[in-house]
């Protein structure tokens, strides 16, 4: 039996994301920095962070989608615009198979980053 690489880094876990998502995850991951450019990106639980005196987002690719972890708090102020996607309590999926909604996503990472900043908000996952 082979022993299963777990990737050491975010290049290393995007090496991983099936083909149909490659592009989905470097566009988040895109998103995510340019928000949030001095947060320090590094792998927990196995999937990308960006983390800044606590962690701001996650994100984590799947068979057929992404999911992006604001926590719950961040996503509230958006769920009039979620309607089309599943949320969960800390998360959205965005499919594969749409465009990723960029405008939204940068105004959801703004709100976090903000909130994390001007209110001291954690990590609440």
């Amino acid at each position: 039996m082979q022993k299963s690489t777990k990737p050491g880094n975010v290049e290393e876990y995007i090496a991983t994301v099936p083909p149909e998502g490659e592009n989905h995850v470097k566009e988040m991951r895109a998103i995510l920095k340019a928000i949030a450019p001095d947060a320090e990106e590094k792998l927990k639980w196995g999937v990308p962070v960006l983390e800044q005196g606590t962690i701001l987002f996650a994100y984590a690719a799947h068979a057929k989608h992404i999911n992006l972890v604001p926590t719950g708090p961040a996503l509230e102020p958006f769920m009039g615009e979620l309607g089309d996607y599943k949320t969960n309590k800390d998360s959205v999926q965005f499919l594969y198979a749409q465009p990723l909604p960029k405008d939204l996503i940068q105004r959801i990472a703004a709100h976090r980053l903000k909130d994390v900043v001007e209110n001291g908000a954690k990590w609440k996952y």
